[in-house]
């Protein structure tokens, strides 16, 4: 009894402790979970671990549990806190109009959202698929009428569902994210240069318009009372903060800015030195001190503004209000110095061989007077502005300062143009031969000058004032900004490409410690100094449109979308993973080029195969590692079976237009190595040429002739054409001697002469044994052949010349051949005779000739 009731508690227990089981997973689980779900702990664990092959090594973290709900769990809750902050900009957007400065603010706010959905919807991706494959590894569900697949498996087959349906769930509700960001991103951008334009062209009362005047008039007793307000609160404030120290330290501030002001014109000349005496100095000398004057000539005013600025700011001595101005004035000296000093760097007005660009003495002295002209009167009108910003001037009051200023900066630079136009006038009065000038200020640039001047002039009386004073600042920032690009790649070109280019101490270090060649670093140095270039002229794009309203954010936002991807249809065109896949391609093929090599040098020659099979192995090895190359960049760029059907689809109607003779030569190439009916090393004649393959390309076969010149054949020649192979079989040359004699000589004698002569040499083979050939006779000499074999054909011709001589010695030994000594003149009758009988005689050496012939 006591045993039974045992065995019934044993068993209630595990009846629990499997329902409380049970009721867990089903808590866990979506409800579309089946009811074979609920099955004990045991049984619903051996299923996975009988069959652990079956589960993906990329699975391992996204196996159905707390934890892949726990992680899908906080990337949905990250995409749902992303998700309220976007709709709350949005609506804030849609709701009421915003300045350009809270637009700008919530556009750097929306960015990294960006940046965060974006790698959420990474992260998600390769669980995503994980999951895909597990779920594909069950197959797919039986259809009706098939047998029903186990409890288990169902419950597996529910389980992976539902974490597929619950990732991909994720990735649409991310991607959906990251379009609304980026859309709203897009809107903030539009409504920034809807505003920027909509300011730039408010129309005004022109500069000469009466009622303009007369609105200034009206306000002038306002404003001065507003001056008198802030003035009586800046002398309340400075009477307040005013002690010894502090005005002990406020003019140590002010006497080493003055001092920094005043001797940064003595500072620089005697630091950079540019000597008259020196006709022609490098590039680099120059280069370097116009560095050295860019940065002594603005450093210090730069400087002594900042310390001044730092010690009324940490005094507490200029109220709020007139902060701006302070700090507009501080700024403006600062910039009048950097003017100076860039202009001075460039041209060099007073050292005329240290100049960076060729333009005339005059000329420079010319654009330095109006350029540091010009910078004056807009710091004046920025500090005046800034000043009715701080007094709350009104409108009529601001429309007249910025038009002022605008009209006096066009003016000067209309006189600066003026006076370039009278002196090239006078340059062609000049009488005289044409003497070609220095680059100056030419006809499109002078023109571009002068619309701009025009546009001004006009933006000014028709009520654009705006639109003038933007062009003003816009004229100067882009000349300052193209002044910097040219220093820029002066020094870009100079300092990275000069240096690998000339015999440096960094080109030859390069050199000797990287094994590469002169000419490679030349090359690498073209290719940076480009690079620098092209990233020079780049970021000066960028400065030049940022006060039109167009900020970095926005052509780095397209260039990021560009290079990271963007759809066009269902395509997806991503540079960096083309850029990745051309890595990877670059990588297989040197190390192709790596395996080859040292199969060349290290491996193929300790073998005993011959020249032509190691080139058929070094170029298969080629042809495998640059497929297997090509099929992994192929691979990580996602292109499937499908696809490259279609590219291969596209490539056969190429092919059967342009590329059928390159196809053509290649499968001819192959073969070529496979058949090899030439290979390398072979004495091969093709047509009239004739030599040594040296080596067989994808392409062509190279064949290195006599005269030491290189034929190139295209491989497909080779294949349909009809070539002469020398030594297909063996090495065994042939050599022919062919030698004319008299008519009068003994041919027997000749014959043994020959035979001797080839008998004695040591080269030539015994078997097949040499033979002399009777080969016809002429009417002055009979010829003979001699044919023998040499055991390498490379030494035919060298064999050839020795016969030569050893049968005409021996020709000449037995005196056949030999010119005898002239006859005493005879009678004609005589010679008639002697004649008639040498013919009769020959004759009838023909005729036992042809008796002794056989049929």
């Amino acid at each position: 009894m006591g045993r039974l009731l045992r065995a019934a508690m044993i068993a209630l227990s595990v009846a629990a402790g499997g329902l409380a089981q049970a009721q867990t997973s089903s808590q866990t689980q979506p409800a579309q979970t089946q009811p074979s779900q609920a099955q004990p702990a045991p049984q619903r664990q051996t299923a996975p671990q009988a069959q652990p092959q079956a589960v993906p090594p990329a699975a391992a973290t996204d196996a159905p549990g707390a934890s892949v709900s726990a992680e899908t769990k906080a990337a949905r809750a990250k995409l749902d806190g992303y998700k309220a902050d976007l709709d709350q900009k949005e609506v804030a957007i849609q709701g009421r109009t915003m300045s350009d400065a809270d637009l700008q603010n919530l556009r750097q706010q929306i960015d990294p959202v960006i940046g965060e959905i974006r790698a959420v919807i990474e992260e998600q991706a390769p669980r995503l698929e994980a999951s895909r494959q597990r779920l594909t590894q069950l197959g797919p569900k039986p259809a009706n009428g098939q047998p029903e697949e186990s409890a288990d498996v169902a419950r597996d087959r529910a389980e992976r569902e539902a974490a597929v349906a619950e990732l991909d769930e994720t990735q649409r509700l991310g991607r959906a994210l990251l379009v609304q960001a980026e859309q709203l991103s897009a809107q903030i951008s539009d409504l920034r240069r809807a505003g920027f334009a909509r300011a730039l062209f408010e129309q005004s009362e022109g500069l000469f318009s009466p009622g303009l005047w007369m609105n200034v008039i009206q306000a002038v007793p306002r404003e001065w009372r507003a001056l008198r307000i802030i003035g009586s609160d800046a002398l309340d404030q400075l009477q307040r903060s005013t002690t010894l120290g502090v005005l002990l330290m406020l003019g140590l501030a002010i006497g080493v800015a003055i001092a920094l002001y005043v001797g940064r014109r003595s500072i620089a000349p005697r630091l950079v030195r540019r000597d008259p005496a020196i006709a022609e100095p490098l590039k680099r000398s120059r280069l370097l001190a116009a560095l050295g004057v860019l940065v002594l000539g603005a450093a210090p005013a730069i400087a002594g503004s900042w310390i001044v600025w730092v010690a009324f700011d940490s005094a507490d001595l200029v109220p709020p209000r007139l902060e701006q101005v302070f700090r507009a004035t501080l700024s403006g000296l600062a910039f009048i110095a950097f003017v100076r000093a860039l202009i001075d760097a460039i041209l060099a007005p007073e050292h005329t061989s240290w100049r960076l660009i060729p333009v005339r003495d005059a000329s420079a002295t010319r654009i330095m007077s109006f350029s540091v002209t010009l910078a004056t009167v807009m710091v004046v009108g920025k500090v005046i502005e800034a000043f009715n910003k701080a007094i709350a001037a009104a409108l009529p009051i601001t429309v007249i300062t910025r038009a002022v200023f605008a009209l006096a900066a066009a003016l000067i630079f209309a006189e600066l143009l003026r006076r370039f136009a009278a002196r090239e006038s006078q340059d062609e009065a000049c009488l005289g031969p044409y003497v070609a000038q220095d680059v100056d200020i030419g006809g499109p640039v002078r023109s571009l000058g002068w619309f701009v001047v025009a546009l001004v002039l006009g933006s000014v009386l028709g009520g654009y004032v705006a639109l003038a004073s933007f062009l003003v600042d816009q004229a100067l920032w882009i000349s300052i900004v193209v002044a910097l690009l040219i220093l820029c790649i002066a020094f870009a070109d100079e300092f990275i490409g000069g240096s690998l280019r000339s015999q440096s101490r960094l080109a030859t270090a390069l050199q000797a410690n990287t094994g590469l060649r002169r000419r490679s670093l030349e090359q690498i140095g073209v290719l940076g100094s480009g690079v620098a270039r092209l990233a020079l002229i780049v970021i000066g794009f960028l400065l030049v449109l940022a006060p039109w309203g167009i900020e970095s954010t926005d052509v780095t936002g397209s260039l990021r979308a560009v290079f990271f991807g963007f759809n066009v249809g269902d395509v997806t065109i991503s540079l960096s993973s083309i850029l990745i896949a051309a890595l990877l391609f670059a990588a297989g093929f040197t190390i192709t080029r790596i395996i080859q090599r040292w199969l060349d040098n290290t491996f193929l020659p300790a073998t005993d195969l011959d020249a032509g099979l190691r080139n058929s192995i070094r170029t298969a090895a080629g042809y495998v590692g640059i497929i297997t190359a090509g099929v992994i960049a192929f691979t990580y760029l996602g292109l499937s079976l499908e696809r490259l059907t279609i590219v291969a689809g596209a490539l056969s109607v190429g092919i059967g237009f342009g590329l059928q003779s390159i196809v053509n030569n290649f499968i001819s190439g192959l073969i070529l190595l496979w058949e090899r009916p030439i290979r390398v090393g072979d004495l091969v004649v093709v047509g009239d040429g004739e030599g040594y393959v040296r080596r067989i390309n994808v392409r062509s076969t190279e064949i290195q002739a006599f005269d030491r010149s290189m034929l190139i054949v295209p491989n497909s020649n080779l294949i349909s054409g009809i070539v002469r192979n020398r030594v297909r079989n063996d090495r065994v040359g042939r050599v022919l001697v062919s030698i004319p004699v008299p008519r009068a000589s003994d041919p027997d004698q000749v014959a043994e002469v020959m035979r001797k002569a080839a008998l004695a040499h040591r080269e030539i083979m015994s078997e097949p044994s040499p033979r002399v050939l009777f080969k016809k006779v002429t009417e002055n000499t009979i010829d003979f052949d001699l044919v023998c074999f040499v055991d390498d054909i490379d030494a035919a011709g060298r064999v050839s010349s020795d016969l030569y001589f050893d049968v005409f010695r021996g020709l000449r030994k037995a005196g056949i051949g030999v010119p005898s000594a002239a006859p005493a003149p005879e009678p004609e009758d005589e010679a008639t005779d002697k004649a008639a009988k040498t013919e009769a005689k020959e004759d009838e050496i023909l005729t036992l000739l042809k008796d002794k012939t056989p049929a």
